[in-house]
């Protein structure tokens, strides 16, 4: 059993008891969180979508790191410039202590609604031919003179 999740603009595959690291998020260590599934596959059962509503995801904060160092160095040759800086990126260990689907009974029949009756159409009356204006479909009109 897993599950797909998303948070911090990125999604993660997730199992009981794995470990993963993820943007950081403002809660504190040892609280729980609970991460939004995308996608629930137990065996041959497969739920995404509306499917979801019964899922949920927990896992726990582990503690709070800091990524690798990261430099990043700029230079434009025969200018004199030079720069150098560098990025850590602020993330949360989490754990995930489990996933669970609710076990619903079957959903009620929702009642069932009759289709609205066809709108009764009124006869379509067709306008009378307007009468050509004189002069115009004579022979002598179309000459091209």
């Amino acid at each position: 059993m897993y599950a797909i999740v998303k948070t911090g603009g990125k999604q993660y595959r997730v199992q009981r008891g794995q470990s993963l690291l993820v943007e950081r998020l403002p809660v504190e260590d040892g609280a729980s969180v609970e991460l939004a599934p995308l996608l629930y596959v137990d065996g041959s059962d497969v739920l995404d979508g509306e499917g979801l509503a019964g899922v949920t995801v927990q896992a726990r904060v582990v503690a709070h790191e800091r990524g690798p160092k990261l430099r990043i160095v700029k230079f434009k040759p025969k200018r004199g410039y030079k720069r150098r800086t560098g990025h850590r990126q602020e993330l949360t260990r989490l754990e995930v202590t489990g996933i669970e689907r609710s076990r619903r009974s079957a959903p009620e029949a929702a009642p069932t609604r009759k289709a609205a009756p066809a709108a009764v159409a009124a006869p379509v009356v067709a306008a009378p031919e307007a009468a050509p204006a004189p002069g115009l479909d004579t022979p002598e009109a179309t000459d091209g003179a």
